[in-house]
C-alpha cells in the first residue's frame, strides 16, 4: 500500500538527489549548501508567490501548497526554509511597484523576516528610523532581504503594526538558533539599529492594500500560511514513512522476527499510510474550493471555506505527527541515532510542529 498521490511526483529525481546528498552536511554546518540553493534558483522557488509582472511564478495555491508538500519530504529543513521565505516573497503582491522590480529582479533574491511586532518605526523626514530585533527569521543566512513587523506611532498618537522591508546591508543577523531540528534553516535573529528607510518601504498586507490586481494577493495571508505551514508537517511525515519501510524491511530480514512480529509492523506500517491517505485528499480538497472562491465571485461560501482551511491544516498536522509517533518505536535504535537519516526527519518535523499556527485554534 502506497501513498496516495506521493509527493516525488512533483519533483524530478535529479533535484531531489542533490536535496538529500547535501542535507546532512548542511545539518551540520547549519545552513544551505550551494548545490542545494542552486536548486532553489534555478527552478525559481523562493519566487513561488512573487508576482509575475515582477519575474515571479505567481503560482496559484494549490499548486504552490503541493510543491512545498514535495520539497519538505525531499528535507524538511529546505521546504521550511522556502515556505517562510515564499511567504515573504507573496508580500510582492503589496509593496510598491517600483522597489519590486529592483528587489525582483534579482535571480538569488530571497525574504527572510518576523511577524513579530518587535520593532519600532519612528516618524524621520520622508521615511522612518527603524529599530528592533526578532526572532526565528527562517533563512537568514542566505537571505537578500528581510520583513519585519514595527509599532508605528502616527502623528496623532496612535499605534499601529505595520511591516517593512530593509536590505540585506542594513540588518545584523544574530546567530541564535540552537534547537533539536530544522538546523539547516538557519532560523537566527536580526537587528535593526537606527535605520533609516523610504516611505515606500513600508507596506501593509491587505487585500484593499494589494498593488497587483490577481486573485493570489486577495487570498487572506492567514489561511495561505496555515496550508503551507501543515503540507511541511505531512512531507516529513511521508519521508519518516517511505524510511520505515527500508528499516521495517531491513529488520525482517536481519533480525529473524516472528510472523506475528513481521505482520505486526506491516499493520502499523499500513495503518499510517491508510489514515494519512484518508486525509490528505480532504485537505487538498477544500484547500482547492477555497482558491475558486477566490477566482470567481463566490463570496457566500469565502469565509466558510476559510474556516475549513483552517481545520483541515490543523488536522492533516496533527495526524501526520501522531502517525510519525506511532511508528518511532519501532524502528529500533536507528531512528534514534543523530547521524541517521530518519532521525534528522524525526527531529526535523517535531522541532517544526511546535509552531503555534499549527497548534491551536482561533
Amino acid at each position: 500500500m502506497g501513498i496516495t498521490a506521493h509527493p516525488s511526483l512533483q519533483l524530478l529525481p535529479e533535484h531531489v538527489a542533490t536535496i538529500r546528498n547535501d542535507a546532512a552536511v548542511a545539518e551540520s554546518e547549519g545552513k544551505l549548501q550551494p548545490a542545494q540553493l542552486d536548486v532553489i534558483y534555478q527552478q525559481q522557488w523562493f519566487k513561488m508567490l512573487v508576482p509575475k509582472t515582477y519575474g515571479g511564478l505567481e503560482l496559484s495555491l494549490p499548486d504552490e501548497v503541493r510543491l512545498i508538500e514535495a520539497i519538505s519530504w525531499a528535507d524538511g529543513s529546505m521546504g521550511w526554509a522556502v515556505t517562510l521565505c515564499t511567504g515573504a516573497g507573496w508580500f510582492g503582491g503589496f509593496l510598491d511597484a517600483g522597489l519590486s522590480k529592483k528587489i525582483f529582479a534579482c535571480r538569488d533574491v530571497c525574504l527572510a523576516g518576523s511577524g513579530a511586532p518587535n520593532g519600532t518605526a519612528i516618524l524621520d523626514g520622508d521615511g522612518y528610523k527603524i529599530s528592533g530585533i526578532w526572532k526565528y527569521a527562517s533563512g537568514a543566512l542566505h537571505a537578500t532581504h528581510f520583513t519585519a513587523n514595527c509599532i508605528m506611532h502616527s502623528p496623532d498618537g496612535k499605534a499601529e503594526v505595520r511591516p517593512f522591508i530593509f536590505d540585506k546591508k542594513d540588518v545584523a543577523v544574530l546567530p541564535a538558533w540552537n534547537y533539536t531540528g530544522m538546523i539547516a534553516t538557519g532560523s537566527h535573529s536580526f537587528e535593526v539599529k537606527d535605520v533609516h528607510v523610504g516611505s515606500d518601504r513600508c507596506f501593509k498586507i491587505d487585500p484593499a492594500f494589494a498593488l497587483v490586481p490577481t486573485p493570489l494577493y486577495q487570498y487572506p495571508f492567514h489561511q495561505l500560511a496555515e496550508a503551507t505551514l501543515a503540507v511541511n508537517i505531512s512531507g516529513m511525515a511521508i519521508h519518516f514513512i517511505d524510511l520505515c519501510r527500508e528499516v521495517f524491511a531491513e529488520k525482517i530480514t536481519r533480525k529473524g522476527l516472528s510472523q506475528n512480529q513481521q505482520a505486526e509492523l506491516d499493520e502499523v506500517l499500513n495503518n499510517a499510510v491508510t489514515r494519512l491517505n484518508a486525509i490528505r485528499p480532504g485537505f487538498y480538497s477544500i484547500l482547492y474550493q477555497s482558491w475558486l472562491d477566490y477566482l470567481g465571485d463566490t463570496l457566500l461560501t469565502r469565509q466558510e471555506n476559510l474556516l475549513k482551511v483552517s481545520d483541515a491544516s490543523r488536522k492533516l498536522a496533527k495526524t501526520s505527527l501522531q502517525l510519525v509517533d506511532e511508528l518511532y518505536p519501532y524502528c529500533g535504535l536507528i531512528a534514534a541515532s543523530k547521524g541517521s537519516e530518519i532521525n534528522r526527519v524525526w527531529r526535523d518535523i517535531h522541532t517544526a510542529s511546535q509552531h503555534a499556527l499549527l497548534t491551536f485554534a482561533e
